[in-house]
């Protein structure tokens, strides 16, 4: 990209050309002998541009914009620059100065920026100083600053990807998630004088995508952000284009278009989609180059000024299997309470499926939601009674949690992208065990039981793993689990699997063979509905072809 031309969007100014008439000017001023040299000139004509250059390389943007002839419009401006293009230097130099008459003269910067890591950009701009009322004032122009900034306009610095964006494919090879252009639909309390009027309106407009997001909620939202715009809903381009006639109209309402990845089936729901697009943008970040972008108010990108992009990023090939996540998520739609499920592939450690019902809240999701393992406490136990060759009630609670750390439980797998809590386990020895109960001390995720699971059927712990290829690091090494154990133990989840039911959480965990998961409900009506829900997945409806 050339230096200070917009590779997209309106043609470049074309600097020689303006060079060239103001030349023509001064010789024709010359001419007339109606030309000032520089040496009759007023210093402080000079002095004031060159205050404004010191000011724009100290990043002060209130004082610089005081020095224009529209300090409110060049305050704004200048301040998005210097946020916009941070952590860049500028170093702004009055390169040329030519007088006019008496009371203005014409001068040209040159602008420069560096980035690091031999990132640099440097421009000429062009401005005029006038004499006001107030003194000797820059006229003010966003492009004196940044070549083609408008009032319309915003500069950023940004990483530059090269074409095309990399998906994330299913198990199967199939495209799972895409980018796709989003509309981010906010409110902003300062525009918003009727907040029961303007929330219920924009609830009734999106309730064909959005239902559940209601007039009562978005009033909520609005009280606990004190004043600060709230993000109501972010909606597919295809989905804005039918819904905004109704949704930009409402008072206090404002829109900002934004690629983001997403589910390029609206139908996939899951947990991992977070943990993917973490991975995605890893791999891409890795092979980004850089640019300087201008954009409008509406967040959209006009074009690039300079830059370098780097080279297409590799394609994510997630674990995710779509048959066995419908099957999944169909389960835990089944049970009314919160309900998570994930499904592992025991063999492998790959995720295949983690889904959730809507009446999970932040505390409770798959893999970071933390609740008491109740009644599967009795697996631990008997996995602790066989390798301490003791009776069950005669172990220790240092024997169980040693047991339960054997079985992944206590064992911490760092796995790219995935934001996770597999338990909390006290350590053996502690005076926390010596004090606490086995069933109230361990706590797990439901993706941490689906790893005991998965390490009951395989024998040992398989690191678990979201992108083919790519299993998490463990915390601990692993080593087969006795066969005593395994032969106790496996029968345990045979059949419909294992089910508990104490304290109010209800866990069950089970093998279909291949795979392996758990499913937790709070607070379940009775063992017949974890087993009825278990029952989708161990044997889930036939896809249509």
């Amino acid at each position: 990209m050339a230096d200070g031309n917009l590779n997209t969007g309106p043609p470049p100014m074309r600097c020689g050309r303006l060079l060239s008439a103001l030349a023509a000017v001064v010789l024709a001023l010359g001419i007339s002998g109606c030309a000032y040299s520089f040496a009759k000139y007023p210093d402080d004509a000079r002095a004031a541009v060159e205050e404004f250059t010191e000011l724009l390389n100290e990043r002060k943007a209130d004082n610089a914009a005081n020095l224009t002839s529209q300090p409110n419009n060049a305050v704004v401006s200048l301040r998005e620059m210097f946020e916009g293009l941070s952590p860049g230097t500028p170093d702004f130099q009055l390169v040329q100065f030519i007088v006019l008459d008496t009371g203005q003269a014409i001068f040209t910067l040159h602008g420069a920026w560096a980035f690091g890591q031999d990132r640099n950009w440097s421009y000429e701009s062009q401005g005029t100083v006038r004499k006001l009322a107030t003194g000797w004032r820059i006229s003010w122009d966003p492009a004196i600053v940044v070549p083609h900034l408008d009032n319309t306009r915003t500069v950023q610095l940004v990483r530059a990807y090269a074409p095309p964006p990399p998906i994330v494919k299913d198990s199967r090879g199939q495209p799972l998630m895409t980018e796709q252009i989003i509309d981010a639909v906010k409110l902003d309390p300062a525009h918003i004088t009727d907040p029961i009027t303007t929330t219920d309106a924009l609830a009734k407009a999106i309730e064909p995508i959005a239902p559940l997001i209601t007039g009562p909620s978005l009033r909520e939202q609005l009280a606990a952000a004190q004043g600060k715009p709230v993000a109501a809903v972010n909606l597919r381009e295809s989905d804005f284009a039918v819904l905004e006639p109704d949704i930009a109209p409402i008072p206090g309402v404002v829109t900002k278009a934004q690629p983001r990845l997403i589910a390029a089936d609206r139908r996939v729901q899951s947990p991992m989609l977070d943990a993917l697009r973490v991975v995605w943008q890893d791999n891409r970040d890795r092979c980004a180059g850089w640019a300087v972008q201008l954009s409008g108010r509406d967040g959209r990108p006009i074009g690039y000024l300079t830059g370098q992009p780097g080279t297409p990023g590799p394609d994510v090939s997630a674990t995710l299997d779509p048959h066995w996540q419908s099957a999944a998520q169909d389960a835990v739609n089944y049970v009314g309470n919160p309900t998570t499920a994930v499904v592992i592939n025991s063999a492998t450690g790959a995720i295949v499926a983690a889904a959730e019902n809507n009446a999970v809240s932040a505390n409770g999701s798959a893999f970071t939601g933390l609740a008491p393992i109740g009644g599967t406490t009795e697996l631990l136990r008997t996995a602790a009674a066989r390798i301490a060759r003791k009776a069950p009630q005669d172990v220790s609670v240092d024997e169980v949690t040693k047991a339960a750390r054997m079985l992944g439980i206590g064992v911490d797998f760092e796995l790219p992208g995935l934001d996770k809590v597999t338990s909390r386990i006290p350590t053996p020895g502690t005076e926390q065990v010596r004090r606490g109960s086995q069933a109230s001390e361990i706590q797990a995720s439901p993706y941490g039981m689906a790893i005991v699971a998965a390490t009951i059927a395989s024998g040992r712990i398989n690191p678990p793993m979201i992108e083919i290829g790519r299993p998490a690091k463990a915390s601990v090494e692993s080593a087969p689990l006795p066969a005593e154990v395994l032969d106790q133990l496996r029968p345990m989840l045979g059949g419909s699997g294992y089910v508990t039911i104490t304290g109010g959480q209800g866990w069950l965990l089970a093998n279909t063979g291949e795979l392996a998961f758990a499913i937790h409900v709070e607070d379940p009506d009775s063992r017949a509905t974890l087993i009825q829900a278990a029952a989708r997945i161990l044997h889930p409806e036939p896809q249509p072809q």
